[in-house]
Parts: structure tokens; sequence; C-alpha cells
């Protein structure tokens, strides 16, 4: 099923006030042992979530929580939208990392800037990577120290309303295809077939001699 259906999603929001994130602490390597896409939200943000170490072997259900952490913060559980600072997902381009934030639940993650591999990642795995502003992300984490956000995105009109503010969301066609729908990166190209069309047939009509190459 797509992350939003009909371009929509509210949800609240946690808010983790650091910057440079990188993979490791958001899916640390030693789980990264399976490629079924689920059965990571456990393991989400493994060193900061609980206060002792874990394994393959462990039941993260008995593990101890700990209570500083924001994620562990009970007026938090259910949260679907994380807000963070610059550069989110840096550092080595594991999939599992986006695999277990939407394993966990999350369906966006907005910051002012995100690790370039992390990004393109999000789409492909049903996370919406949101980049705002320095000054807005400041004025949502400034609202989040006195009460619980929660934020309503809008993929297809392109806005994000949290704490009173309306702020733009920019995401390319292809990213709010692959959001939206319920289609991997090709079904997304193939969505545009008739733009493809479209430039195949003008690119002959301005540059007749292609026609020859593309027959061979």
């Amino acid at each position: 099923m797509a992350a939003f259906p009909d371009g929509l999603h509210s949800g609240t929001v946690v808010p983790l006030d650091r910057a440079n994130i990188d993979t490791d602490a958001i899916f640390p390597k030693q789980y990264g042992r399976g490629t079924a896409r689920t059965g990571f939200g456990p393991v989400l943000f493994d060193l900061w979530r609980y206060l002792d170490p874990g394994d393959l072997d462990s039941d993260h259900a008995t593990r101890r929580p700990n209570p500083d952490f924001v994620l562990n913060h009970p007026a938090l559980r259910g949260a679907s939208v994380l807000l963070a600072r610059d550069n989110f997902g840096c550092g080595s381009s594991r999939e599992h990392a986006v695999w277990a934030l939407r394993d966990y639940g999350f369906r966006a993650v907005v910051a002012p800037s995100f690790g370039d591999i992390f990004r393109q990642n999000c789409p492909l795995n049903g996370v919406a990577a949101i980049t705002l502003a320095a000054p807005a992300i400041d004025q949502l984490f400034a609202a989040a120290a006195t009460q619980v956000l929660q934020a309503r995105i809008d993929l297809l009109q392109g806005s994000l309303h949290c704490a009173g503010l309306a702020l733009p969301v920019r995401l390319s066609g292809r990213e709010q295809a692959l959001l939206t729908r319920d289609i991997d990166w090709i079904g997304a190209t193939l969505a545009q077939r008739q733009r493809i069309a479209a430039f195949e047939q003008a690119r002959l009509a301005s540059q007749p001699w292609l026609a020859n190459t593309l027959e061979i």
C-alpha cells in the first residue's frame, strides 16, 4: 500500500534535535543481515533507544528503554513524522536505515538537509524526505519544546501544516509517484510514458538524422 494514499498523511511529530545523524545511528550494522525490509523497527536508533546493548539474538521487547531518549516518551508513541537537523542520514548507503524508519511507523522525515543516497532511498521505501529551510525547522523545534506537535502533509498540494505554520513541500514528480502510488522506480518511469514519447518525437523532428541510428 502506498505510504501517502491520496497524497495525504497526518501524524504526531518526534523532535530529534541532533545534526549529522548517520545511517549507523539510525540502523546499527550488526543487525543488517536480512533483506526482508521488515522487522527492523525494534532496532531503530538502537544505541540511543535502549540502556543495554542488543544483538541478533536479543528479545528487544525485554530490553530496558532509555527514558531520556525522545522516541521513548509516552506522549510520542505511534508517531509517524520525524523532525531532525542538518545532514540526516549521512554516512554509509545502507537501505536498512530507511527500512527501519518505515517499519517503526515513520512516513516522513523533515530536516534542513539529507545525505544524498539516504534521500534517494526514502521514496523508494515509502518515506518522504522533506527539506525545509533552517528557520522553519527552528520554529518547529521551538514549538515542540512546549507541546506535542501534529503535522498534516499534502504531497500533491505541496504543503506541511504544523504548529500553526503552513510550509511548502517540494518533491519531484517521481518522488510523488513513488509515495502516492503502489509502484517502484520502474513503475514511476513508465508512468511518464506519454512525456517520454513526446520527447522522442520532438527530438526526431528536430534531429531527423537520429532515426537511422535508433533503428540499428
